[in-house]
């Protein structure tokens, strides 16, 4: 075929697919032109109605774009900090969102100035059934705002739950427990009650272990088992310095004298309270039981002494009339556990779960790190 006749077909298949194109849209035109409903002065078409959809979708693709390409910079930055980067994210959700919706209402041809009336009917809406999910979303505005509250913080409620904070949204903020719950708690609980922020300024923080020991012991005894007990213990911060380990004698009790040892936790203990602070109680037990220091009973006790030559149990057993047990005649198996039996229960569980969970946080970040070294390549 020559080059003319080839132009030529090429020219009239073109004007044939301009026409077929011609009649398809004038075919929707009818269509797209169908009066729905008249609102508020304004004709509400198909084409009305399609368009702003399409402008609100429209938007939350755009919104989804940005939010993946705000993450996607946040692992090839090591230095970014992912509470900043949140933040922009949901507020620029939050305008894109904003954007969509004006553009809907001009593509239904509802001027701003005739939203006045759906303003007013909103106030009401607001008075009646809305006024919380108002205030959760102002709430969740404020947070994201003045960062009292950010991603990755470990918080504490008024009523004492705690936990991560996992996501900021519209209506509630997500916390996830040491025991893996997740807790939705509206974002104006934040605003109007009190919350702990163990976190907010500092990652390290001290917590304090209470025990106590009988009268009469050497403190400086004391001293030296509850030291020894923090340094077996990993989550102590340091050893030495300005952050080492403390003990303090707080009270003289009923039945005993009461300590306190102060400690400063590791960053990644800072976040798991109870089952460190069960770590250290478990390891206070045990260096106490070490030294020979009694741990007495929380309550008033009656020793009878030298009656019949008898003390303790043995001297009730002989006021009641009754055959006094023999020291000797004590079974040996329900007075000691087997060794086997003992070294399976020295285990400390509550250090071992913690570990367990910093250990977990401590892989996940390492996988974080490769991914990040791999996505910026060896150059």
């Amino acid at each position: 075929m020559q080059p003319d006749a080839a132009s030529q077909v090429e020219r009239v298949a073109e004007r044939v697919r301009d026409g077929v194109d011609t009649r398809a849209l004038s075919g929707l035109q009818p269509l797209l032109e169908y009066r729905l409903v008249e609102l508020g002065g304004s004709m509400l078409t198909v084409g009305g109605v399609l368009s702003a959809l399409l402008a609100v979708v429209a938007m939350l693709l755009l919104s989804r774009l940005a939010g993946s390409a705000i993450k996607r910079y946040g692992k090839r930055n090591p230095r970014a900090n992912p509470a900043s980067l949140y933040t922009v994210s949901r507020i620029l959700h939050y305008l894109l969102l904003a954007l969509g919706v004006m553009w809907a209402l001009d593509a239904l041809g509802i001027p701003m100035s005739k939203f006045t009336v759906f303003a007013g009917a909103l106030g009401v809406g607001l008075g009646f059934g809305l006024q919380q999910i108002f205030s959760n979303f102002v709430s969740g505005l404020i947070l994201l705002f003045d960062r009292s509250l950010k991603v990755g913080d470990f918080i504490q409620l008024d009523d004492n739950a705690r936990g991560v904070v996992k996501a900021i949204n519209i209506r509630s903020t997500q916390i996830t427990s040491n025991d893996n719950i997740d807790m939705l708690v509206p974002n104006s609980e934040f605003v109007s009650k009190r919350v702990t922020n163990w976190t907010y300024r500092s990652v390290n923080r001290r917590i304090r272990v209470p025990f106590g020991v009988a009268y009469g012991v050497d403190k400086e005894l004391v001293k030296k088992a509850a030291l020894e007990a923090a340094s077996n213990v990993p989550f102590t911060l340091s050893m030495t310095g300005d952050k080492a380990p403390q003990v303090w004698l707080v009270e003289f009790g009923d039945s005993s004298v009461n300590f306190i040892l102060a400690v400063w936790l590791t960053e990644a203990a800072a976040r798991r309270n109870v089952a460190v602070k069960a770590a250290y109680m478990w390891e206070l037990d045990t260096a106490l039981k070490k030294y020979g220091i009694e741990i007495p009973f929380p309550q008033q006790d009656l020793r009878l002494r030298s009656l019949f030559g008898l003390e303790g149990a043995q001297a009730l057993a002989a006021l009641r009339g009754q055959v006094p047990e023999r020291d000797d005649d004590a079974s040996p198996e329900n007075q000691q556990l087997g060794e086997e039996e003992r070294a399976r229960l020295a285990r400390n569980d509550a250090r071992a779960d913690a570990e367990r969970e910093i250990e977990t946080d401590a892989l996940a970040e390492r996988q974080l790190q490769q991914a990040r070294r791999d996505h910026d390549g060896p150059g």
